[in-house]
């Protein structure tokens, strides 16, 4: 078997990569019938030297690979037929600015392996970059507050070679005594941003202490859905009945945006769930948070001042709740907005590191034992010119 790992060609480029020239060095050692190449580009974080020095050959086309590996979707231009392709292809939800994408895949027979697919047996997604996304979002959230105050400077966090730098940067930050910060959401991608805050020196609290204490230094405080969501008969709250019928749910997040400063959205929303908190809740006059650093980014969703994604060049603009509008960022009276929607290609380095890490232990053995768990099986989109079963849902999609 022959893996290559393609260039990657979106616009603006992504410096990430699913395998590092340490990987590669490593499959080699662990796989003794496997071989490796990787096609030339100048735009990676670890560059063509670092993977030559590492003894993978560097190419111009990977025209006789087997498993072709990337980060972002691959142009239509680079596909290459009758390979097996892994890439984030952003179809499994009919995203259309995507559909012929996946009908070029299916037109040139090409087995498409969607990283957002792979699970394990439980459900649970294998690989991902979601802890990135938390800690470089929290990290925004401070530099946010950082241009805003002018108490303390932070660099963009891509402007730091790694993650370590990224940190280095965090002794800096001075928030005032009492300054709060809530997190929504308890997976992967909150403990990225707990991560972040912790290198800061802000220290974790309850919800209920939040609620209701002062406190002479900064705090956060991370809630799940049981903390801003209630029945709206007055009822307990319950998990199960949350998960199934969340249509007889309202938010509860005011009590927390009545005394919360930087808000960090990291959860996973689901459309039928409630919003975290409307337009009209914005306009309210304890209605407290001046910043959002909205890592989740589902637009004009739960978090009503998220109108648009941002981007790593520009990652702040202001949303005047009283219009309901963008405004320029830190125009008086406007929540700040951080919405950058592609936030772990600010540390590549790191972030392909951790992603090829779970690749390795989670997804190449597959490719060697015959897909003994099904993995690969259920995060396959197309194979022989066509969908697979289960996701035979996508044809009105590209019909």
């Amino acid at each position: 078997m022959k893996f290559g790992i393609i260039t990657e060609g979106k616009n603006p480029p992504d410096k990430r990569v699913p395998f590092t020239p340490a990987h590669c060095k490593k499959l080699l050692q662990d796989y003794p019938t496997l071989a490796i190449a990787v096609q030339s580009s100048a735009v990676r974080a670890y560059t063509d030297e670092e993977y030559r020095d590492a003894g993978i050959s560097v190419v111009e086309n990977l025209d006789d690979c087997d498993v072709i590996w990337g980060v972002k979707e691959v142009n239509i231009e680079d596909l290459i037929p009758g390979k097996t392709f892994f890439f984030f292809s952003h179809t499994y939800k009919e995203q259309p600015y995507n559909r012929n994408l996946l009908k070029a895949i299916i037109a040139k027979n090409i087995r498409l392996i969607d990283y957002e697919l792979l699970t394990n047996q439980k459900g649970q997604r294998v690989v991902a970059f979601g802890r990135y996304a938390g800690i470089v979002g929290a990290y925004n959230g401070l530099r946010a507050y950082a241009e805003l105050s002018k108490a303390f400077t932070l660099p963009p966090a891509h402007s730091c070679f790694d993650l370590a730098a990224m940190n280095a940067q965090l002794r800096h930050v001075s928030l005032p005594a009492n300054y709060k910060i809530a997190i929504t959401g308890k997976g992967r991608v909150s403990n990225g941003a707990q991560e972040t805050l912790r290198h800061a020196s802000i220290r974790e609290v309850s919800p209920e202490d939040y609620c209701t204490k002062s406190f002479n230094e900064p705090v956060f405080t991370v809630l799940g859905v049981d903390h801003y969501n209630k029945r709206k008969d007055g009822a307990p709250y319950n998990r199960t009945e949350f998960f199934n019928n969340p249509e007889d749910f309202v938010s509860d997040f005011q009590r927390f945006a009545a005394v919360t400063d930087l808000y960090i959205p990291c959860h996973y929303w689901d459309a039928k769930a409630p919003y975290i908190f409307t337009r009209a809740a914005a306009k309210s006059d304890d209605f407290k948070i001046s910043i959002i650093a909205d890592v989740s980014c589902d637009i004009d969703g739960p978090v009503a001042s998220t109108l648009r994604p941002s981007t790593i060049a520009e990652p702040f603009y202001g949303y005047d709740p009283k219009t309901e509008k963008e405004v320029p960022f830190g125009t008086p009276g406007s929540i700040a907005v951080m919405a950058v929607d592609n936030l772990p290609c600010e540390l590549p380095r790191n972030a392909s590191t951790d992603f090829g890490d779970d690749l390795i232990e989670h997804v190449v053995p597959a490719l060697f034992d015959a897909d003994a768990t099904a993995m690969l099986w259920r995060a396959t989109e197309t194979k022989n010119g066509e969908l697979t079963p289960h996701f035979n849902y996508l044809k009105n999609y590209i019909a």
